[in-house]
């Protein structure tokens, strides 16, 4: 039986862009090199606002406020199985990278989905068409 992972993602949106940060190596081809939204796994105990406000610390060194839920989908991998619920936040402070290969702001406009991590392409597409508003 596949892990079912359960991981939150941050959309933070800027001036009609979004903050892309793309994954360096990963021993799971399908997500290398490839683009997601920051973020990362519910511990237990922790309620999705505080597992994303952990990871933005760890990540960005960024504080940061989580306004409103924005999408979820549920993803099977290859070797597991993600459900991934995305918030559109705001940054509090100033961000630096820690982890990811490299951070970008991306026109809304202009995204491609076939460029970001299979799990995270459909909230790029609703982004894309949906614009900013929460559903």
């Amino acid at each position: 039986m596949k892990k079912h992972l359960q991981v939150v993602g941050a959309v933070v949106l800027r001036n009609g862009e979004v903050l892309a940060a793309k994954r360096g190596e990963s021993r799971y081809s399908y997500v290398a090199h490839k683009y997601e939204f920051v973020g990362g796994k519910v511990e237990p105990g922790e309620t999705d606002e505080q597992a994303l406000a952990r990871e933005l610390r760890e990540e960005l060194r960024v504080e940061a406020r989580v306004l409103a839920p924005f999408a979820s989908v549920t993803h099977e991998y290859p070797d597991f199985i993600v459900t991934l619920r995305t918030y559109l936040c705001e940054f509090l402070s100033e961000f630096c990278n820690t982890e990811h290969e490299s951070l970008e702001w991306m026109p809304v406009a202009a995204l491609d989905p076939a460029a970001w991590a299979p799990a995270d392409a459909p909230i790029v597409e609703k982004l894309r068409v949906g614009g900013n508003s929460a559903s």
